[in-house]
Parts: structure tokens; sequence; C-alpha cells
């Protein structure tokens, strides 16, 4: 390749890709804006898409109650849901912003 070629193609690949990476992470925490889930009770199953979408958070660090074996906590849509971890269905959910 020659030296023009380079001048002129690489800032444009620059031009290309950093939109793009930027977008991909504000993408990455739009799940922490709360989205109230009237369906997100004790005893619905959660869809998968919805739990992988969860961050795993720490319980201590928000004074959320120890999980029992199997269960585990996540921030999904600005909610800390508390669900099984094999299944996906809910033991408790509550909004984060409350639990501070």
């Amino acid at each position: 390749m020659n030296g023009l070629c380079k001048i002129l193609i690489y800032p444009t690949l620059v031009a290309v890709l950093l939109p793009g990476g930027f977008a991909f992470s504000q993408d990455h925490h739009d799940n922490h804006a709360y989205v109230r889930h009237d369906e997100w009770k004790h005893g619905y199953k959660m869809h998968q898409e919805d739990w992988n979408r969860g961050e795993k958070v720490d319980y201590r660090h928000y004074h959320l109650q120890e999980p029992p074996r199997g269960y585990e906590w996540r921030e999904v849509d600005g909610n800390y849901v508390l669900a099984a971890i094999a299944t996906g269905v809910i033991a408790s959910t509550i909004i984060a912003s409350q639990a501070h």
C-alpha cells in the first residue's frame, strides 16, 4: 500500500470505528436506567435474555439480603432481582434507587 492510500484509508477507518465503539460503551450502561417490570414478582420466571443483560451485584455493598444457595442478585433495568441461577425464578425484586 503506498503512502497516499494509508493517508486516506486510516483516518476513514478510525472515523468509522470510533462512533461504533462509543455507542457500544453507552449501551453497556443502559441496564441501570429504571424500567418498570410489573411481571417481575415472586415466582415469575425471568426471560433468559433479561437475566443475561443483568450484572451480578455484591449484595453486601447494596445492603441486600444474602442470597440463598443457588440464587444471586442481578441489576437489570434499574432493578435488583434475586433469582435462582439455574431456572431464573424470582424470589425478590427491589427498585435499585430504593436500596441505597
